[in-house]
């Protein structure tokens, strides 16, 4: 199941995209949006995420 980023605690700081193997993560405005058909539900993004904006979805 792909990771999915909670847009309302997402401040746009980048560092899941930046942690991403497999660049499924890309801006969406001034947040970002997972692309569920490249994530490999690593969690890398969640667990580099200040946030907690990030998690299974």
């Amino acid at each position: 199941m792909a990771y999915k980023i909670d847009t309302e605690n997402c401040v746009g700081c980048g560092l899941c995209k930046d942690n991403c193997p497999v660049e499924a993560i890309e801006a969406d405005g001034d947040k970002f949006k997972i692309d569920a058909d490249k994530c490999v539900d690593c969690g890398s993004c969640a667990g580099n995420c200040p946030n907690s904006a990030i998690a299974s979805a």
